[in-house]
């Protein structure tokens, strides 16, 4: 059974949100924003107009969802008064106070994703590192991992080019995920992700270890200006491979981008090359690899800012593409981000897409910086 001090937490909570969320701020602003979407020659420009109702869109998100959360603690305190009139059970009082915290955590949690990138979808790419078809099959594994956590998470998920493994798993796989708030989430993810098991593929059953890369870039949409010079864009054209019907092998449907570019980080000469076979259609392709490129670009104009302002504290972990973050050891039943020190005993939870708290650790130790 809750105590009175638990709902005075819970509901002082609520108050610090209402705070750091401007929530009466942003109701004013709501007023003025939608004032402007009920003038007669609103849709006169068609991307104004769009981005007028996504910034609409924007605003309300953060209004209903702390109005869900204060309605939950409401009603937790109603619960509590009814009990006390022998009108409900320590059992209900108990299941609402659990689902008024469950949506501050997860207010709170979004409360973190206050960057312009957070707010957008996401590119996923999987590279399986050394070690031939071990790990080419963790690489697999974690793929199947991820597109079950979008699959939960109500998100929308396509494969823009997979490269399959030598006798089993995958080499590599990049994954475009569309929904609000994925990239948000999913930057938590880049790194290098270690498994150690006793390898079905190693004839002595010997334990082994292996591993895989996650890169994780903000899908832009057409709200972001990025600079293309299409001069510096190059193209290929290869017939497809891998299930998709006779005509992904017998047209060349797939495209390969090259652009040569300044990079903004390193102020070195660079290239980018992107592969997408997503669809049938060569025209589709292509425009899906233009964006794909605009996204890799959005990510290093992003990465430029981000080593301009950082200040790391001394003692902190560093956090680099390139650092191992996390380790799955499945014979000791154990999965633990090196960054924030969360661990689960659930291996096959993990396996399945249950990745939320590992996420909620890292955004609530990193995500204000």
């Amino acid at each position: 059974m809750i105590t009175t001090e638990q709902l005075k937490e819970a509901k002082d909570r609520v108050g610090a949100l209402k705070t750091y969320l401007n929530i009466e701020e942003k109701r004013i602003q709501l007023e003025e924003e939608e004032l402007k979407t009920q003038a007669p020659e609103f849709w006169t420009d068609q991307k104004r107009a769009e981005a007028q109702m996504k910034l609409v869109k924007g605003i309300k998100f953060w209004i209903e969802g702390y109005n869900r959360v204060a309605e939950a603690v409401d009603d937790v305190e109603t619960a509590l008064e009814l009990y006390k009139e022998e009108a409900m059970s320590e059992a209900e009082v108990d299941e609402a106070y659990s689902h008024a915290i469950t949506k501050i955590e997860e207010l709170e949690m979004k409360n973190m994703l206050r960057k312009e990138e957070d707010k957008l979808g996401a590119v996923l790419k999987i590279v399986a590192g050394a070690g031939g078809t071990e790990a080419q099959d963790w690489a697999q594994m974690l793929m199947r991992m991820y597109l079950r956590w979008i699959e939960n998470q109500g998100y929308t998920s396509s494969i823009a080019n997979i490269l399959e493994g030598d006798e089993a798993g995958i080499k590599s796989v990049s994954i475009k995920i569309e929904g609000d708030y994925a990239y948000g989430y999913l930057k938590s993810e880049n790194g290098v992700h270690r498994l150690v098991r006793v390898s079905p593929y190693n004839a002595q059953g010997k334990r082994m270890t292996s591993f895989t890369s996650v890169f994780v870039t903000p899908l832009v949409d057409d709200s972001i200006e990025i600079e293309i010079n299409p001069a510096n864009i190059s193209w290929d054209t290869f017939r497809s491979s891998g299930a998709g019907g006779q005509n992904v092998n017998k047209v060349e449907s797939g495209v390969r981008l090259h652009y040569k570019f300044k990079n903004p980080v390193t102020e070195e000469m660079d290239e980018i090359v992107i592969e997408n076979t997503e669809t049938r259609d060569q025209p589709k392709n292509r425009e899906n690899a233009l964006r794909l490129l605009r996204s890799q670009l959005y990510d290093l104009e992003l990465e430029k800012r981000r080593q301009e302002t950082a200040r790391v504290e001394a003692g902190k972990k560093k956090i680099e593409w390139g650092s191992q973050i996390r380790s799955y050891v499945f014979d000791d039943r154990r999965v633990k981000d090196h960054r924030t020190d969360y661990q689960t005993s659930n291996v096959g939870a993990v396996m399945d897409g249950d990745i939320d708290a590992f996420i909620k650790a890292y955004l609530m130790q990193f995500g204000g910086e």
